[in-house]
């Protein structure tokens, strides 16, 4: 005699929550905590070894970091570094017990995503120009 699987219910609040700011924050924050870990590790580590082995292997770092695909991973690490400080600080602050009114916990997660942006941009504008 076949048994069926047994279906268990979906806990009732997955029909109803809504992503928010403050949330998206935090998981960004790690995120780009393992990211910066992983890939940002793995370009540090190519540079020096780049720069240890020679003028002809850093010339090669260099070519493929001035490439496209280069740039956007610059720009994507640089904004990593800055929302993983900016989020880091706001993680401090409400450590103490600063900042965990609801609307206290929007506005600083609000404020993480906007200087990020801004700071990638502007460092980015410095690079280019």
């Amino acid at each position: 005699m076949a048994t069926r699987p047994q279906v268990r219910p979906l806990s009732p609040h997955l029909g109803i929550w809504r992503w928010r700011v403050h949330a998206v924050t935090s998981i960004t924050h790690r995120v780009t905590g393992n990211g910066l870990a992983v890939a940002g590790g793995l370009a540090f580590v190519w540079w020096l070894v780049a720069a240890a082995l020679g003028p002809e292997a850093y010339a090669d770092f260099i070519a493929v970091a001035r490439s496209p695909i280069g740039v956007i991973v610059g720009v994507g690490l640089s904004w990593a570094i800055f929302q993983h400080a900016a989020s880091g600080v706001r993680h401090l602050a409400m450590d103490t017990g600063a900042g965990l009114e609801l609307g206290t916990s929007k506005t600083s997660a609000t404020v993480t995503w906007v200087f990020s942006i801004l700071a990638t941009a502007a460092l980015w504008l410095f690079i280019l120009l």
